[in-house]
């Protein structure tokens, strides 16, 4: 009888798992949209996630067991960055093998475990594809190499110099120097807008792109729902190789200022874009772009004109606001509005200083990472967490040269310090290297680890990062925060930013202190069809209250608020 029973819980046990596998891989949800539209992803640097065998270096068994964390958390998507074979000049970001993983993050079956635990989990997966060049390690560039007349040599750009020791023009590498380095063996040089062990693919070649097509198609046979686009801004130069107009000034490593005009966001890039979303539709799969802009027009055009390109690249204009600013954010957010296209919205990654840092004032630290986290998770559109930004982690910068990881920062010191300090161990516990590893990892900890990590914080209630889970929970519930639109409130205040979500009969109204004084403000709601409404608290920090329609807010406070006629 027991036996029988075992076998009948495991049946079920069974078909529940493939109930969720299925709507998991539904390519839309009930209301008709897309899966991603509805997400919240979240970044993880995988050598500084966790760490399964306590080498110091995070892996791919350390992010599998960390799933239940990150389900707890709120997070459906997870986008791991590289994480294959690679000499690691830039910390995987210079691929020999577009179809396997690294050895010190694991192995492939390693990464079958992880995505069997994250449909167990209900957290997708999403990986990071550097297609605008390889590693020089890589087959392809060392078959490039060997001759002129080689197999692969057109997979790469080759020219001939302009004279004796001269390069074929005056293009700059973004990593410092010269972007072309000259090969004695064949008598050229090659083209690299990043370091010289990361030759630039050339995309013009039909070959080439259906190679780097086919790699997203392996990768969605085995079950990633997506890619983030490295650099996509370089995918294409003029072939004529004229010189980049020079501007005044040099950057930090002493290189002249160019306009990189012939060598940067060059139209064909488009073409490229919309032919890989074809492929990544096959799939139901989304595909999120590394876009840097300066304005929206920009943005918007990253989108494709029949949205066929990238459903989510990234504006990081609202990003880099770097102030807490009202009127700034709501130009932003009013931009990003108008692209026609679905929002994403950021405020850290692997390259940019943790917003703890940006966005505080040494004094009110965390109440900031909480106002932040009620404005990105709460805006229509989908946002992209980094990992231990739910912590409040900051940045722990090296101190001298002889400390640095980056070789941004090993080359740019003092003026360029590199990004170590925004890539430093996940803060699990207030033990030794925060509890990411018994030996010492690969970049040290900052002594506020024993404050901010996951097992305090997770027993304060307080803690920004039940902060985080509670906005994330209302995230996926409140159908105003879900499906409802965006419009902007109070719109000549100064300190305060509120905005209301609605839908239908839904309507969810956030209301962010961004001064350092107390604030009381009237939130009229007439033009929005509820001249009487009174607010319900959903969410609030310590001392933000609502009586009718007048929100109180201490210093940096926030209130979220269900909004009834």
């Amino acid at each position: 009888m027991n036996r029988k029973l075992a076998a009948f819980t495991s049946l079920m046990l069974s078909l529940i798992f493939l109930q969720t596998v299925s709507a998991q891989n539904k390519a839309v949800d009930a209301e008709g949209h897309p899966w991603w539209k509805h997400a919240v992803f979240y970044e993880i640097y995988p050598r500084s996630f966790a760490d399964s065998n306590n080498n110091g270096i995070g892996d791919l068994k350390g992010i599998t067991s960390k799933m239940d964390y990150l389900q707890g958390l709120g997070v459906d998507a997870i986008w791991i960055s590289p994480m294959y074979p690679s000499p690691q000049v830039d910390f995987g970001y210079d691929v020999s093998d577009y179809e396997n993983v690294d050895p010190m993050y694991g192995t492939l079956q390693d990464f079958d475990a992880l995505m069997k635990e994250g449909k167990h989990h209900n957290v997708r997966v999403i990986l990071d594809y550097v297609i605008n060049h390889s590693s020089d390690q890589h087959k392809w560039f060392l078959d490039s190499a060997s001759s002129k007349t080689s197999a692969h040599r057109d997979w790469y750009i080759w020219r001939d110099g302009k004279g004796t020791g001269q390069p074929p023009n005056n293009w700059v590498s973004t990593f410092g120097g010269p972007a072309w380095k000259f090969d004695p063996k064949t008598g050229q040089y090659y083209y690299h807008y990043f370091y010289a062990e990361q030759p630039d693919l050339n995309w013009r070649n039909p070959a080439v792109e259906k190679a780097m097509f086919d790699v997203t198609r392996w990768w969605y046979k085995r079950g990633v729902s997506g890619f983030r686009l490295d650099a996509v801004d370089t995918m294409f130069e003029r072939e004529d190789l004229r010189d980049n107009p020079v501007l005044p000034g040099t950057n930090q490593f002493g290189d002249p200022n160019t306009d990189e005009k012939y060598n940067h966001k060059l139209p064909e890039m488009h073409d490229a874009l919309r032919r890989l979303r074809s492929v990544a539709d096959e799939s139901n799969a989304v595909l999120i772009g590394e876009t840097w802009t300066s304005n929206i027009a920009e943005l918007k055009e990253y989108y494709g004109a029949h949205n066929d390109e990238l459903q989510m690249p990234m504006d990081f204009m609202f990003a880099r606001v770097d102030k807490l600013s009202p009127p700034e954010f709501r130009k932003q957010i009013a931009a990003a509005e108008s692209t026609g296209g679905w929002p994403v919205y950021v405020i850290s990654n692997h390259d940019m200083v943790r917003s703890y840092n940006r966005f505080g004032d040494g004094k009110h630290n965390d109440d900031i990472a909480k106002l932040m986290a009620a404005l990105y998770l709460t805006l229509r559109g989908t946002p992209i967490m980094y990992y231990g930004e739910e912590l409040g982690m900051e940045n722990n910068d090296p101190k001298r040269k002889e400390d640095v990881k980056d070789p941004i920062g090993q080359r740019g010191w003092p003026k360029e310090i590199g990004r170590d300090g925004e890539r430093t161990p996940m803060q699990w516990n207030d033990s030794p290297n925060a509890g990411f590893s018994i030996n010492k990892p690969w970049l040290p900890v900052p002594a506020s680890y024993q404050t901010h990590n996951v097992a305090t914080e997770s027993s304060d209630p307080n803690s920004i990062l039940n902060f985080y889970k509670q906005v994330l929970k209302l995230r996926h519930t409140d159908r105003a925060l879900v499906e409802g639109n965006y419009v902007a409130l109070n719109p000549d205040d100064p300190n305060v930013m509120a905005y209301l979500r609605s839908y239908k009969d839904d309507a969810a109204l956030i209301v962010l202190n961004m001064s350092s004084s107390p604030q009381k403000v009237t939130i009229d709601l007439s033009q929005q069809g509820m001249p009487a409404a009174n607010l319900k608290s959903l969410l609030a920090t310590p001392q933000a209250t609502a009586a009718g329609q007048v929100v109180t807010l201490p210093p940096f406070g926030v209130f979220i608020g269900e909004a009834k006629k």
